[in-house]
């Protein structure tokens, strides 16, 4: 079992992982002229070093990695914490305020940080709207009674964007809504689960690429893939465990479209991992790019890095 990295840390890299991205330091030769894929000086003493990618990969397929939580930015945080609490039924798990940085944030879930994929809201002072973009799809909750959840949600005047009833072409039974800030949920059918914030959809212009990466990079599994010709659009779940019992990503990728449009509103999801800066070096070898180097966090000491994948989507790694 891996040991889980502290909430209040794994938070300040979320902030922090909007800074400015640092340039990337290449891959370098032995003395001996063999190839030797070595981390950045600062990382050294962590002894990320691999004799290859294949060996690059392979660790990143060992390594003890969960997805600890997503972060997105809110109008009005009460007024989402309220939504999530008595629609959802997500518990607030702590709050705070930081005036001297102007802006506060919130964690949400239904259970422990240490154990479930949570949601990290933060609100900015005085920015009350943000363009969520096109390229974020949407988040997943798995419930016991789809049909319950999405009347109370119509009761407390949530906004109901698909009734509820079977997918085209299968039996599972979801509905579509929407949060106070236009965030889309899809509701599952899926009782007795353990992970009821269960999945982040994103859109990609390239599948097969955004698989690769997330397979290398990540060291998630390619837990299933679908093709959906008739609506042209290919969907892929990636996650590290089934997905009746794990968060996992869902990525997207609509027939003939190779870019989207980001907006401001999503933020990211955060990783934990054994070692940041081999994470680090397995995701510049993999085609994606550092944006914060690896190293402790000021006044914390937990080893942090954040990076981008090949469509730009970030990820904060602790």
């Amino acid at each position: 079992m891996r040991v889980s990295r502290g909430p209040v840390a794994c938070a300040a890299l979320m902030l922090l992982s909007t800074a400015a991205a640092l340039r990337s330091e290449p891959i370098r030769l032995s003395r001996s002229g063999a190839p030797k894929l070595r981390a950045s000086a600062g990382a050294a003493h962590a002894n990320a070093t691999f004799c290859s990618k294949e060996e690059a990969f392979a660790w990143a397929k060992k390594d003890h990695r969960r997805l600890l939580h997503v972060v997105y930015r809110v109008g009005d945080i009460d007024r989402t914490i309220k939504f999530y609490t008595e629609c959802l039924g997500m518990k607030l798990l702590r709050k705070r305020d930081i005036p001297e940085e102007k802006y506060t944030n919130a964690f949400l879930g239904y259970g422990r940080e240490d154990a479930h994929f949570v949601v990290e809201l933060t609100y900015n002072y005085g920015v009350d709207k943000y363009d969520i973009g096109a390229g974020f799809g949407h988040f997943g909750i798995a419930t016991d009674d789809v049909a319950k959840t999405v009347e109370i949600i119509r009761a407390k005047g949530g906004k109901v964007t698909r009734e509820y009833g079977t997918v085209k072409g299968g039996k599972t039974v979801t509905a579509f809504i929407e949060d106070p800030d236009g965030y889309k949920f899809e509701i599952l059918d899926r009782p007795g689960t353990r992970e009821p914030l269960c999945q982040v959809m994103l859109r990609v212009g390239d599948l097969d690429r955004a698989i690769s990466f997330y397979e290398k990079a990540y060291g998630m599994e390619l837990l299933r893939k679908q093709d959906n010709p008739r609506n042209k659009y290919t969907v892929a779940l990636m996650g590290y465990g089934p997905e009746d019992r794990n968060a996992v990503v869902e990525l997207t990728y609509k027939y003939g479209v190779a870019k989207y449009d980001k907006g401001n509103a999503y933020g990211q999801i955060a990783i934990g991992t054994d070692n940041v800066y081999k994470t680090a070096e397995v995701v510049k070898l993999s085609g994606g790019q550092v944006v914060r180097e690896p190293g402790p966090l000021p006044g914390i000491g937990t080893k942090i890095t954040s990076v981008l994948d090949p469509d730009g989507w970030k990820t904060g790694i602790c």
